[in-house]
């Protein structure tokens, strides 16, 4: 297996992003279309928070409906982004190791790394890139 490699090899450039402003029903319709299960929260390009589909799931039934209709927003409508999303966050810069955010994925409870250059978001990187990552080297 390779050594040394920086993670900016394997994250995702082209990051689906929410901004503060924006609201948890426009998070769901971004979570469906993308086919994505995290979403960094962004004020003027700077990360802010990251919100999972497992923080939507928590305050709906989002689950329980079908794809296909409507989500009865009221729900979302109780809650703002930053209320919902994460705000203690881990990041890692682009330069950093595959290793080291295997590390660190591997030790906390969350599935995603916003990778950031400063407070600025430059990438994210999930458990889903670093298994593909893995698949490759065989």
């Amino acid at each position: 297996m390779k050594q040394k490699v920086p993670v900016s090899t394997i994250m995702t450039k082209n990051v689906v992003k929410l901004n503060l402003s924006d609201d948890l029903t426009k998070a769901e319709m971004l979570f469906k279309k993308h086919h994505i299960r995290h979403i960094p929260v962004v004020y003027s390009n700077k990360i802010v928070g990251m919100l999972s589909y497992t923080d939507l799931l928590r305050i709906s039934f989002a689950d329980a409906i079908d794809d296909e209709e409507d989500v009865d927003t009221t729900v979302y409508n109780m809650f703002t982004v930053e209320q919902v999303m994460a705000k203690k966050l881990v990041s890692i810069a682009p330069d950093a190791t595959i290793k080291e955010a295997a590390q660190i994925l591997s030790t906390k409870e969350f599935h995603a790394l916003p990778v950031c250059e400063g407070d600025l978001l430059v990438g994210i990187v999930t458990t889903t890139d670093l298994i593909k990552y893995l698949i490759d080297q065989y």
